[in-house]
């Protein structure tokens, strides 16, 4: 799985990382439908998980770190970013473990970065109207549709999604974007995307397939509520700073950035066989 040949694309360091919470069933599928000789680094982040998947991702060649305790979706991307810098990274790509993304276009996602001029890409899955088709809920897509209008009137941006967990970094932006000031939910993921459009850095997409399936991990109504507000409260605060109504440390080049996370250790646990 891991590139054992020169690197493919201009020379670039490719690190994917997978967040996730008890994805022992999933991984190892997610990991193999990546396809070969691209990827240099794979780096699991065990959110606090019960079921064997930090033992499992490390027989599987990852790069595992652990939270102790369940720190939220938002934290997760954290350490893995964080650490796929310090390994050396020049493009982090992120895939969750889960399945419901297609690894087979990481490829795509990453010569976007090194070749395409963008310091983000989105695997969107609104860009073709294939989300439905995917089995994505009516209620997600409609709210999912609702937001990404509102937020891109508000921050000026012409984004097809905005929610997608399909994700692929520049180091330049990583390590520019304050990205500690974040919240550790799923609102990092708006959170990081208001920064960049306010600082300028370009973001590309192309159309990923949506895959719903029995047994994904996938955000409820609840927790969708209360996501979606913060969507809101993001745009809102990144207007608001704009006009000097409301100065925020989210959109601060000199606040928290990942250097300054400290979360995460490395997984200690049997060698990899």
């Amino acid at each position: 799985m891991l590139a054992s040949a020169p690197r493919m694309l201009g020379q670039k360091k490719i690190a994917v990382v997978l967040p996730g919470l008890n994805v022992a069933t999933t991984l190892e599928r997610t990991i193999a439908a990546i396809p070969p000789n691209i990827v240099d680094l794979l780096i699991f982040i065990d959110d606090g998980g019960t079921d064997g998947s930090a033992e499992l991702g490390r027989k599987l060649g990852c790069h595992v770190f652990r939270h102790p305790k369940n720190r939220g979706y938002g934290a997760a991307q954290k350490t893995g970013y964080r650490e796929a810098l310090r390994l050396g990274a020049d493009v982090v790509v992120m895939v969750h473990p889960d399945f419901q993304y297609k690894p087979e276009l990481v490829p795509a996602m990453a010569s976007m970065v090194v070749y395409g001029g963008y310091d983000i890409v989105l695997g969107s899955r609104l860009l073709m109207r294939g989300a439905l088709t995917g089995g994505m809920p009516m209620w997600k897509y409609l709210v999912n549709r609702g937001l990404t209008i509102f937020e891109n009137g508000l921050m000026g941006a012409g984004l097809s999604e905005y929610h997608t967990g399909y994700r692929a970094f520049s180091r330049k932006v990583l390590e520019e974007l304050p990205l500690t000031e974040n919240r550790n939910d799923y609102v990092f993921d708006n959170e990081l995307l208001a920064q960049a459009i306010h600082f300028g850095y370009p973001i590309g997409e192309v159309s990923c397939p949506a895959h719903y399936f029995d047994g994904m991990q996938t955000i409820t109504l609840l927790p969708g509520i209360k996501y979606g507000i913060g969507c809101v409260k993001t745009a809102s605060a990144m207007r608001a700073h704009r006009a000097g109504l409301a100065l925020s440390p989210l959109f601060n080049r000199d606040g928290r950035k990942l250097s300054d996370w400290t979360d995460g250790v490395p997984f200690v646990g049997a060698a990899a066989s």
